[in-house]
């Protein structure tokens, strides 16, 4: 039997991109949705979905809301899981891998700026169709497209 999920991206010859379980997650505030703006020196300036990799021993929910405080400071708490997509890319220290994403939609809980300790992702609130041609990776595009024809 084939693997369901969709698979985007293009590994690169010669590499073994290691399967990475993620969580990204989507939450709309005043009919925008959260993304996170990533500048880093030398680096275009990309957006992504909040979320990442699942750590040992964690849920993808866990993932999600681990994730998204980090990257943006808003504090949240999964809902529904609405798919999962692979997506091949090197990671910002030349690691290939494929991340094996859940996307989640969220909550909105509470705001603790303290929680945010990634320097280089800003919280950016995008209409959702500017968010599809902004986010970075095609399986981000692809949940906000699943995500918007519910």
């Amino acid at each position: 039997m084939t693997d369901p999920r969709p698979q985007f991206g293009t590994p690169v010859a010669g590499l073994d991109h290691i399967d990475r379980p993620a969580a990204f997650g989507l939450l709309l505030r005043n009919g925008r949705l959260a993304t996170v703006r990533i500048q880093r020196p030398g680096e275009a300036v990309y957006h992504d979905l909040p979320g990442g990799a699942v750590e040992a021993g964690e849920s993808e929910a866990e993932a999600v809301a681990r994730e998204f405080a980090e990257e943006t400071g808003l504090i949240v708490r999964a809902l529904e899981r609405i798919g999962q997509a692979g997506q091949y890319f090197s990671k910002s220290d030349g690691t290939p891998v494929n991340n094996i994403g859940g996307f989640w939609t969220l909550e909105l809980v509470a705001e603790d700026a303290a929680a945010k300790v990634e320097d280089d992702h800003d919280l950016a609130w995008l209409e959702p169709l500017d968010a599809l041609s902004s986010l970075r990776h095609d399986a981000h595009a692809w949940a906000v497209t699943a995500w918007l024809r519910r």
